[in-house]
């Protein structure tokens, strides 16, 4: 199997990744902590001396994590602005149709998650 030259250096970085992430997990599983429980005290959480009440696996509402989401959606959406406003004048007529297509169909999905109610947080 002949590789081209090129493809060396992604070879060469995906293995070093590979093992980094294999030298880490082997690592922590030699190097850390062995887990003997002598007491049940031992496996309790500790905050600031405080004693623990009540469980800490509550859930949370679903509407924080929605949010979030739409957090992240949108804000990606505006990193993909940027390209478009650095070559505006490349782009020409056809690359404004393009983010104008891309603006309605952004806009459009705002207003169905608006619609839906994944806004209003009294429901």
């Amino acid at each position: 199997m002949n590789i081209p030259e090129n493809y060396i250096p992604i070879i060469i970085q995906i293995a070093v990744g590979f093992g980094f992430v294999v030298l880490c997990i082997l690592g922590t599983h030699f190097l850390g902590p062995r887990q003997k429980a002598t007491s049940v005290k031992k496996n309790e959480s500790f905050e600031c001396g405080i004693d623990v009440e009540g469980n800490a696996r509550n859930p949370f509402s679903v509407k924080y994590f929605l949010t979030a989401v739409l957090f992240v959606l949108f804000d990606i959406e505006i990193v993909f602005f940027y390209p478009y406003a650095v070559n505006i004048r490349e782009f020409g007529v056809e690359g404004f149709l393009a983010v104008l297509t891309f603006i309605a169909v952004f806009f459009i999905a705002f207003i169905y998650v608006w619609k839906r109610g994944a806004l209003d947080w009294d429901r």
